[in-house]
Parts: C-alpha cells; sequence; structure tokens
C-alpha cells in the first residue's frame, strides 16, 4: 500500500513551480466574537517541511484542525492540488492524503504495535473475517524497516517505546494509509536531545520522498533544522512568511521570541 508511487507531481501550465498540495487563501476562523485566525496564506509542497512557529495561543492548533477537516474555516480558501474544498471531516482529509499526527499519538499504550499500526483499519481474512494477525505483523514490521525504523519486536506495547519512537510509528502509520501531506502537531516537544533527532532524521527522510510536511513546533532550532519555508504565527495573525534562503536561524529565533520585545527585555536584565 505503499504511496509514494502515487503522489503526482503538478505543475502549473508552461514548466512553472509544483501546485502545492495544500494551499490556505486569506483563511481565518471565528468561534463567536473571538478571532482565532486572521488572513493566514499557506502553502504546503511536495517534496517540502513548511515549518508553522508560534508560542501558546499564536493559532497553531487552530489552523491544524481546518487543515484536518476537523474544523471549517470563516473566511477564505483551502485548496487540495488547486481545487477548493471544504471538509466536512477528518475522513474528507484523509481522503485527500492529508493526514495529522496529533502529540498525544492517539494510541493504545498496553496494545502491541502491530495493533496499533492498524488500529481502526485491520486487515482481515476468511469467511469469517478473523484478524489477519500474522499479515498485520508482517505489514507493520515491512512498513516501518522501509523508513529506517528497526524495532526488535512488534509484539512489544508501544507504551514500551521511547517518545521518538512511537512518534515515528505513527508518521509510518499515516503514509502507508495514504498520506501524501504529514501534519506533525508539536512532535519533539516532549522529548529529549537524542530522541528528537529520531523524529527531525525521519520528517527529512518522508521530505526526500516527496511527501509535503507541515511542522508545527515552537522551537526554532528544530524547524531550521528541516524546513524549506517558514510562517510564524501571533496572536492569530501571520507575522512572518519566508523561506529558508531567505532567514537565518538567529532571525527566526529573534522573530519567534518576540524581535524588539527581547531585545528591550535583555538590556533591561543586564542593567
Amino acid at each position: 500500500m505503499s504511496t509514494i508511487e502515487q503522489m503526482p507531481v503538478d505543475t502549473e501550465p508552461g514548466g512553472g513551480d509544483k501546485i502545492p498540495l495544500i494551499e490556505l487563501k486569506h483563511v481565518g476562523k471565528q468561534y463567536g466574537n473571538i478571532i482565532a485566525l486572521q488572513d493566514i496564506n499557506l502553502r504546503v509542497k511536495a517534496g517540502e517541511v513548511t515549518g508553522v512557529l508560534g508560542d501558546n495561543g499564536a493559532g497553531k492548533s487552530t489552523l491544524i484542525k481546518i487543515m484536518a477537516g476537523l474544523h471549517q474555516q470563516s473566511e477564505g480558501e483551502l485548496l487540495v492540488d488547486g481545487e477548493a474544498l471544504t471538509f466536512g471531516s477528518p475522513k474528507e482529509a484523509l481522503s485527500k492524503g492529508i493526514a495529522t499526527v496529533y502529540q498525544d499519538l492517539a494510541v493504545v499504550s498496553l496494545m502491541p504495535v502491530w495493533r496499533n499500526f492498524f488500529l481502526g483499519q485491520e486487515l482481515r481474512k476468511g469467511p469469517l473475517k478473523t484478524l489477519d494477525a500474522n499479515g498485520m505483523r508482517a505489514t507493520t514490521m515491512s512498513e516501518l524497516s522501509k523508513m529506517g525504523i528497526e524495532l526488535p519486536d512488534v509484539d512489544a506495547p508501544i507504551g514500551s517505546l521511547s517518545g521518538g519512537q512511537r512518534q515515528c510509528v505513527a508518521i509510518a502509520r499515516a503514509i502507508f494509509f495514504g498520506a501524501r501531506v504529514l501534519i506533525l502537531d508539536e512532535p519533539t516537544a516532549a522529548l529529549g536531545v537524542k530522541q528528537s533527532g529520531m523524529v527531525l532524521r525521519y520528517i527529512s527522510a518522508a521530505k526526500e520522498q516527496g511527501f509535503g510536511v507541515v511542522f508545527i513546533t515552537h522551537n526554532p532550532h528544530h524547524a531550521y533544522m528541516v524546513g524549506d519555508h517558514f510562517v510564524l504565527l501571533n496572536r492569530g495573525r501571520q507575522k512572518l512568511d519566508c523561506t529558508y534562503d531567505e532567514i537565518s536561524l538567529e532571525e527566526l529565533t529573534q522573530q519567534m521570541a518576540g524581535g524588539d520585545e527581547l531585545e528591550a527585555l535583555t538590556h533591561e536584565l543586564r542593567r
């Protein structure tokens, strides 16, 4: 069920840039009188990582929910492969190849890795439609191995894996079940340096295999290590929109930290 070969390579007429897998145009979201997002523009292209940065309350969660089909935007357009769409559910988004890996991963800790890999989409066989446990074990091992994840035992409870390993299993699962776009919600937030490195290498590998990745994070260092394009949200507004070549890590960090506010605080504390 590999999706890499199935991924269309879309180009605009006349040999221009690739049409984004997902594009948001002037998207806004209101909850009653509360404006959660306003005038957000975002492009996610095949083979690229788009880093979406922002502190708590910046609007990152609302943005994820719109792209994942949990919520509908109040204004603006969401385009998939150049076609304007409105998702009514996460299932509709997934049918278009858009998969979201949330920070809590939605796994059952006491179940084996292979059960979690096929959770909700189990393989069955025979007239009685019994679970094909051996088939799911073999497929899980094969798919994880393809993505460079080597686990000694897929029968081990997924809760016994490290945080980085669980993140990688969740990403591999999304790809296996048809994702072309991976939306990753703070995948390195609760991880140490070594485990974060594992996830970042995996994000880079997914990019190299042609997937579009939306990397939601509050860590500019992690975003800069794998990102091709950066969008910074601040209180629901888009503060920054630039490519890797247009900004340095120092500048990205300063923008993320508040720019002039951080500089003023630094001078105040050093007096």
